[in-house]
């Protein structure tokens, strides 16, 4: 898709090639009641599995939206298992997309975006997935590697030099492959024209998280016959920042020590990171080289990474509130104030957002778990076993309880609390009555379980750092459709799971932040004064079934570990094995020497026995 067929106006582009593949909301009613001149901001959501554009009226109310799904990239082969990357174009032509979508949806609604302009757009993004590319022609020296990929394990295993945790007083991060330094390293070790711009001309490497190549593009300038722009704001905000095991989470400020610890043996210079930011604040205006003059002028205002997005569109502002984010995979996030509070129950120590230059810091525990909408994508897509994922709370429900079935879905490994990259998926307890809707059950319950063992982690960092705990769970995200996987998450941790009444969190947290910078909102309690409970869970569950549950759940995870030798583990077996056989050699060659002495000893006699001596 280039950007000139983007750049088509709306007036000469049928509507059914620009809806084409894209998923669509307009609410009149919500317009109606922002009255005849509405304060709208736009959000833009870039997951893992889709982008989405949304905008939110002052009321917090979804006004109308465009969702496009992109390509998912598994490249094949078996030096490649656990890869997994995007096409940064085709996100950036995605967005623009949506956002073109959009503007025609309200136009159409009676809401001319010409006079009424957009008072302020805001990104959240997938954390963690790394992208770099050259400023002189906006092009990408690779795909971007995504947050859950895992060919930089042995990279992560090779710089803990046997301590994970050897930087985690710097930045609050265990060394592992989820974070994106690893995924920095790979690119430089393995992408030839990037090592040769890095030899030749360094200034021109860019790497950034999606935020930041899509506010690149969307403030940049237009090339002929390219998707990518070029001269756009290079930026970052400190909450993605906090995920590159490059920055100090004290000063906010990139740390070359890290980065040549983490890079080496390349040079990498800070030019080529972007430049660290708040989360809320104009950084610049957006351009209108997508193709959308709606936008030309509009302030692009804040930035969060996904997470942290959903934290503050929770409005979990003080200390000890928290929320959960069921989508490709399960984040349980707890803001912990001013204080970072660093974990020793395996949980990340992160930014959970800064409001204007030079704002006080807030910071967040988070557990961050690999796979739970994902399990689902995996049921339907691989097993087949469901065509939809609406199917699966009916299905579950035909049976009574799991019956001893316990999925464990560590796909990459198990993250957060256990960081054990040498786990695998697996299914146990299996008998032959067992059927699919154990199966579809144990999927759902895992996410529940995990949900669990983070919690748990939380509270007991919460409590030997004596700061404030959970008291209820907030939940967000696609997963918290399923009404039964909501009541068993409530049971298993045993407290209230709580449901808001706008359920994309993380898209309207971008929007508020962007709409504090502008003025749109005023202050953190009148957006806290929006939020309000859609669904509250109670745990009903008896402790015996829920202790029984638990530890069953605890055996199935004991029964994933250790399917995968690291790099270390397969160089020490190779070392013991050649110890072993050089031993063996070294034994049998004494054996040997030992049969010969004692043959020439056994036989002395008998030879001085044939010998006849002279007197001197």
């Amino acid at each position: 898709m280039s950007i000139s067929a983007l750049r088509i106006s709306n007036d000469n582009l049928h509507k059914s090639s620009l809806y084409a593949d894209v998923s669509v909301r307009v609410d009149e009613k919500v317009l109606k009641n922002a009255g005849d001149l509405p304060d709208l901001v736009g959000s833009i959501d870039q997951g893992t599995s889709s982008t989405r554009f949304l905008v939110f009226t002052k009321q917090g109310r979804i006004a109308a939206s465009a969702q496009m799904e992109h390509t998912q990239i598994f490249p094949s082969g078996e030096d490649k298992v656990g890869w997994h990357e995007h096409d940064p174009e085709e996100i950036y032509a995605n967005t623009i997309r949506c956002i073109r979508v959009v503007f025609s949806l309200l136009q159409t609604a009676g809401v001319n975006l010409i006079t009424t302009p957009l008072k302020a757009v805001g990104i959240t993004n997938q954390r963690e997935t790394t992208i770099a590319w050259n400023s002189e022609t906006g092009d990408p020296y690779y795909n971007a590697i995504v947050w859950d990929d895992l060919r930089t394990t042995s990279i992560a295993e090779e710089i803990a030099k046997g301590n994970p945790d050897r930087f985690r007083s710097k930045t609050g991060l265990p060394l592992a492959s989820y974070f994106s330094g690893t995924k920095v390293k790979w690119l430089l070790d393995n992408v030839p024209k990037l090592q040769e711009d890095l030899r030749n001309t360094p200034d021109v490497i860019r790497f950034g998280t999606m935020d930041t190549w899509l506010a690149y593009n969307l403030t940049g300038k237009e090339r002929d016959d390219a998707v990518s722009n070029i001269g756009g704001i290079f930026i970052t905000d400190v909450t993605n920042a906090s995920r590159w095991l490059f920055m100090d989470l004290k000063t906010l400020q990139w740390d070359k020590e890290l980065v040549d610890e983490i890079c080496a043996p390349h040079n990498v210079p800070l030019t080529a990171l972007p430049e660290i930011k708040s989360s809320s604040e104009v950084y610049a205006t957006l351009s209108d080289s997508g193709g959308v003059p709606c936008l030309e002028t509009v302030p692009l205002a804040s930035i969060l990474g996904d997470q942290q997005s959903a934290l503050f569109g929770q409005s979990a502002y003080e200390p000890g509130e928290g929320k959960c984010t069921y989508g490709t995979g399960l984040f349980l996030m707890m803001n912990t104030g001013s204080r970072a509070v660093y974990s020793t129950h395996g949980l990340l120590t992160t930014v959970g957002y800064q409001l204007g230059e030079g704002g006080e810091v807030t910071y967040a525990l988070e557990g961050s778990v690999s796979h739970a909408g994902s399990t689902i994508q995996w049921l339907r897509d691989s097993l087949q076993i469901i065509k939809d994922a609406s199917e699966c709370e009916s299905l579950a429900s035909e049976t009574n309880g799991n019956e001893g079935v316990y999925v464990v879905p560590a796909f990459a490994g198990l993250f957060a609390p256990h960081w054990r990259p040498d786990a695998r998926a697996c299914i146990v307890g299996m008998t032959a009555t067992h059927t699919k809707h154990h199966i579809v059950r144990g999927a759902l319950e895992a996410t529940s379980y995990q949900a669990r063992e983070v919690f748990e982690a939380i509270n007991a960092d919460a409590r030997s750092q004596k700061v404030a705990s959970l008291k209820e769970l907030k939940v967000d995200g696609g997963g918290t459709n399923n009404s039964l996987m909501m009541q068993f998450t409530s049971d298993m941790i045993s407290v209230d799971v709580i449901k808001p009444v706008v359920m994309e969190t993380t898209a309207i947290g971008a929007a508020f932040a962007a709409g504090l910078a502008v003025g749109v909102w005023e202050s953190l309690d009148e957006i806290k004064s929006l939020w309000a409970v859609a669904r509250k869970f109670n745990p009903s569950m008896s402790e015996e079934d829920r202790s029984k549950n638990w530890k069953g759940w605890k055996k199935a995870v004991e029964r994933s570990l250790g399917w995968v030798e690291s790099e270390e583990q397969i160089k020490t077996r190779a070392a013991k094995r050649a110890r072993d056989r050089n031993v063996t050699i070294l034994t049998t060659a004494v054996a040997c020497f030992a049969t010969f002495v004692f043959g020439v000893y056994s036989q002395k006699p008998s030879i001085q026995r044939n010998f006849t001596f002279s007197p001197r």
